[in-house]
C-alpha cells in the first residue's frame, strides 16, 4: 500500500482509489499510518474498490460474511476520507427474480452505512450480474447508486452496449490498459471514443487508470494510459 502511494505520486496522480488488497492489513493502527503516508504525499482518497463485500451469494450465511466485510471496509473509508466506495451486487448473468431482490436489499442496507459514513456507495460492472448492461441499468435505477464503469468488463460482446446504456450512471470509471500501439493507443479499448462518450455522459469524475499490461510493466503501462487519457480528454 504504501508503494502505491508513492507510485501515484510519481505518475502525477491527483488522487488514490486503491483495491483492498493492497492494504497489508484492516486493523485501526495500519489504517492509521497509511492515511499518514497519504497526507505526506498530499494526495486525497477517491474511491476504495473492495472485492469480497459483494452482496449476493447463493447462501445467508456467505451473505452474511461478505456484509460485515463491507461494513468494515465502509468504516475504513470513513476513517480515510474517501469520498467513494465500490461494492459488488455478485449474482450471476442471468439476475433472476430472486437475486435481483437480495442485490436491492442489500444495496439499502449499504447505502445507510455510507450515508452515515459520509462516503458515496457505487457499483462496478465487475462479475455475476453486473457484466450485463440492462442489469445494470436496472440495479441503478432500482438502488439508486452510481456506477463505477469499467471500460473492459463485459460479457463478450455487450462492450459497446455497456458503455452507451450505463455511461449516464458513471460516478466513477476505471480504463483498463493491456497493449499499446506504436502511435501510443491502447490496442484493446478504444481509450478515446470511451472518454467522448463519458464526457458527452456529463462525467465529472476523476479518470481511474487500471494498469494489467501483458508485458508486466504496471508503472509504464499506466504512464502511457494516463498520457493517451489527457490526449483525449483536453487535459
Amino acid at each position: 500500500m504504501f508503494a502505491y502511494v508513492t507510485d501515484c505520486k510519481k505518475l502525477g496522480c491527483t488522487q488514490l482509489d486503491p483495491w483492498n488488497e493492497h492494504f497489508a492489513s484492516t486493523d485501526d493502527a495500519y489504517i492509521a499510518k497509511v492515511k499518514e503516508a497519504a497526507k505526506r504525499a498530499g494526495l486525497p482518497f477517491g474511491l476504495i474498490a473492495v472485492d469480497g463485500g459483494h452482496v449476493h451469494e447463493p447462501t445467508e450465511q456467505a451473505r452474511a460474511q461478505n456484509r460485515q466485510k463491507a461494513h468494515r471496509w465502509i468504516e475504513i473509508a470513513r476513517q480515510l476520507g474517501a469520498r467513494q466506495i465500490r461494492l459488488d451486487a455478485g449474482g450471476s448473468a442471468a439476475m433472476p427474480a430472486d437475486e435481483f431482490e437480495i442485490i436491492i436489499e442489500g444495496f439499502e442496507d449499504l447505502k445507510k452505512h455510507c450515508r452515515e459514513a459520509g462516503v458515496e456507495l457505487v457499483m462496478e460492472n465487475h462479475f455475476g450480474a453486473s457484466v450485463i448492461p440492462d442489469n445494470v441499468v436496472r440495479i441503478c435505477e432500482t438502488s439508486g447508486i452510481g456506477l463505477l464503469l469499467d471500460s473492459f468488463n463485459w460479457a463478450k460482446g455487450h462492450e459497446a452496449e455497456g458503455w452507451i446504456k450505463c455511461g449516464k450512471y458513471a460516478r466513477a470509471c476505471h480504463i483498463k490498459a493491456f497493449a499499446f500501439a506504436e502511435d501510443g493507443e491502447e490496442l484493446t479499448t478504444n481509450v478515446g471514443a470511451f472518454v467522448r462518450l463519458m464526457k458527452k455522459a456529463g462525467f465529472k469524475g476523476a479518470w481511474g487508470v487500471e494498469s494489467v499490461p501483458i508485458d508486466g510493466d504496471e508503472m509504464g503501462a499506466a504512464a502511457r494510459t494516463i498520457a493517451l487519457i489527457k490526449r483525449h480528454a483536453g487535459g
